[in-house]
């Protein structure tokens, strides 16, 4: 063996070690989640610390169902999921084509413009969102979750970008065949950009199902939060019962992980084709 096959080896066994190192340092969380949803209140604050519960407490699962109304937030998170994800590849994937393949006056500012959204921090809108859906009367209600975020000026550039890298030829023969703007988009170039929609589906899905903010100041009903809100609502103000939120948590984590389970193939080429974009 050579010695620069050697050091590909080397270099190769070091990059593994520090990946597998990293993966369970961020494993840690969900493992200390999981062990403290199995102790009492006594052993998750007493000192010093326990890693392990002396006994298994089961206790915390149903007390997290009961505490909270969880058909209702995973009902509320789904749908809000659903518009959330679906709104941005179905209006930002006509956006990103219209500024990728259509020449057309103010193009270039327009596409500036909303560039210079994603440079704006999320808190800046609430405030004059707020007052917006106020005027419709969409406060404290499911609609509320997700109507602002039914466009995505993020998606809109990613999407741009793949366009981008198609080749003009085969626009230019979809319109030869007699295909509108339209039945080009959705018949020849949304079927090459799967790996793109793809990607902007699972972030758009895990922005939605983690977001807090939003959902907190929009909605003040038990049953028109979202998982991420409704659990705040377990933290006391002198005392919390840690076990039960813990238990919340992982029943508000087990959708995401079964379908990470099941489209585990399809979140890892969308991610991997983003970071190549």
């Amino acid at each position: 063996m050579s010695s620069h096959t050697k050091s590909y080896y080397k270099t190769n066994y070091y990059a593994q070690t520090i990946l597998i190192i990293g993966a369970l340092a961020m494993l840690v969380p969900f493992i200390w989640m999981i062990l403290t949803s199995f102790k009492t209140v006594t052993e998750t604050t007493q000192i010093p610390f326990k890693y392990f519960p002396a006994h298994i407490n089961m206790k915390s699962f149903p007390n997290a169902w009961k505490a909270l109304p969880f058909t209702h937030l995973y009902m509320n998170t789904i749908i809000a999921a659903f518009f959330r994800t679906v709104g941005p590849l179905i209006f930002s994937s006509m956006a990103a084509y219209a500024f990728a393949k259509i020449v057309f006056p103010g193009k270039n500012f327009l596409f500036f413009l909303i560039l210079s959204v994603m440079l704006v921090p999320n808190p800046v809108f609430y405030t004059p969102q707020y007052f917006i859906l106020n005027k419709m009367h969409l406060i404290n209600t499911v609609p509320a979750l997700f109507i602002t975020g039914l466009v995505s000026p993020f998606a809109t550039f990613l999407l741009r970008q793949f366009f981008l890298g198609l080749p003009k030829e085969l626009e230019e023969a979809a319109i030869l065949d007699g295909c509108n703007h339209y039945q080009t988009l959705r018949l020849v170039l949304l079927p090459l950009v799967t790996p793109a929609l793809a990607a902007v589906a699972i972030i758009h899905t895990l922005w939605t199902w983690n977001e807090f903010t939003w959902p907190f100041i929009v909605n003040s009903s038990p049953d028109k939060l979202t998982l991420a809100t409704g659990l705040r609502s377990l933290v006391g103000q002198f005392q919390t019962d840690y076990p039960t939120l813990m238990a919340g948590a992982i029943m508000a984590i087990i959708p995401m992980l079964i379908v990470f389970i099941i489209f585990q193939k399809r979140f890892i080429e969308g991610v991997a084709f983003t970071g190549l974009k």
